[in-house]
């Protein structure tokens, strides 16, 4: 999507969502209507009938895509649910453009004024809030996974983290007779939390199958790829491994498609985005990449495809980002209840309903989710996902499943 319809339709969506002027609310007590008995404490975020929550997501940098479509998830969940079948929500939504200092600041912006974080993208911008987050008593769902986000008090990240989620896709790929014991592997991260994560899960795999891992640390601002590609060729490579942004995949591609490197690639789920398949990599695409990933397909989700097309008309070719979007906001959602049915939305009340969510189940839009405790990633399944002609841009060919290796490295 070109830059200048990106943000036509992120103003559209920010207007829809933030209608209502927000203002903090003192501490006060609500009816709790036919989802309890008593009243309801409340502290910040609540204005009458409605609950403000915070969104920091992408809608100009790296993630832009991604970003509009998990929060265009967001709020077609909350257009049509609410908290104990009386509180509407509303969604303060803020652009960080995926820089963590801009995060920061937009949240100071809004803090005073939301009950909890429906949604946080990226693990640098998680990770530079995670003392806030801390002291504010947040809940947050990032559109991250990062492995140390998982030591931040309140913070649920949604499915595996990036290290398992790797685990798992080298386990499909195995399986499949992709790759074999004592290969070479070029992996190409981002530096930071989410390359980094990732990372150690192909360096856990390669100290399991005696895999050689040629490494290639990137900006999230750097494009070309063709370096890397050409040294991991001059290696001999049998598979390229990517935790990266979907613009790097498209170079990965295209470089790979020149040098005639035939070999799989294996993504963290970030990677991709259904707009590469209009690209002139797009066919390559389709038979080269292999993604690890929380969120189910559209094929799977009619219902979630269908609602999307009717309340975003204009929004164009989504990614499963929707989904995901949709599943951090059902999670939201049973957090927000069982604070209500306690008698307590305050944001301490909400904190002690989240700590309190086991087994989470979001009918199979998310992987399941055991719970969040911390220092734990809370899943160890991940579907696989393939580039194709179908709504979402992507298939499943695997469904969500845990894998040996995954399952040793959530061990430690």
């Amino acid at each position: 999507m070109k830059r200048s319809a990106l943000l036509r339709v992120a103003a559209a969506v920010t207007a829809m969502l933030l209608g209502v002027t927000v203002s903090t609310a003192c501490s006060s007590k609500a009816d709790t209507g036919s989802k309890g008995s008593g009243d309801v404490s409340t502290d910040i975020g609540i204005s009458g009938d409605t609950i403000t929550l915070g969104v920091l997501t992408d809608l100009t940098g790296v993630f832009a895509a991604l970003g509009k479509d998990i929060t265009n998830g967001n709020a077609l969940y909350w257009k049509s649910h609410k908290v104990c079948d009386k509180y509407a929500v509303k969604l303060d939504v803020q652009d960080t453009g995926y820089v963590p200092q801009q995060g920061v600041q937009l949240y100071s912006s809004i803090k005073s004024d939301i009950l909890a974080m429906q949604q946080t993208i990226g693990s640098p911008i998680n990770a530079a809030l995670a003392k806030d987050y801390e002291a504010d008593k947040i809940v947050n769902f990032p559109s991250a996974w990062g492995k140390t986000l998982t030591d931040i008090p309140g913070t649920g990240v949604p499915g595996a983290t990036y290290d398992i989620e790797m685990a798992n896709g080298y386990d499909y790929l195995f399986s499949k007779g992709l790759i074999k014991e004592g290969d070479t592997v070029g992996h190409i991260y981002f530096e930071g939390e989410y390359g980094e994560t990732g990372l150690a899960g192909t360096k856990f795999v390669a100290g399991k199958k005696n895999l050689k891992v040629v490494e290639a640390q990137i900006k999230a601002t750097d494009q070309d790829m063709s370096s890397q590609v050409s040294q991991f060729k001059a290696r001999g490579v049998k598979a390229i491994v990517l935790t990266v942004a979907p613009g790097q995949t498209a170079s990965v591609a295209a470089a790979a498609q020149a040098l005639g490197l035939d070999v799989p690639i294996l993504g963290s789920n970030p990677v991709f985005a259904p707009a590469l398949l209009q690209g002139p990599s797009g066919p390559w695409l389709k038979t080269h990449l292999y993604v690890a990933a929380p969120v189910s397909g559209f094929d799977k989700h009619p219902d979630v495809y269908d609602a999307y097309a009717k309340a975003f008309p204009d929004a164009k070719n989504p990614s499963l980002g929707v989904i995901l979007g949709y599943g951090i906001s059902e999670i939201m959602r049973q957090v927000l209840d069982a604070a209500c049915k306690d008698g307590n939305l305050t944001r301490q009340g909400v904190l002690d309903a989240f700590n309190g969510l086991k087994s989470v189940d979001t009918q199979g839009l998310l992987v399941p989710i055991q719970s969040f405790t911390l220092h734990k990633s809370p899943s160890t399944q991940s579907f696989i996902l393939r580039p194709a002609d179908v709504k979402g841009g992507a298939k499943i060919v695997e469904d969500a499943f845990e894998g040996a290796f995954a399952k040793e490295l959530a061990a430690q």
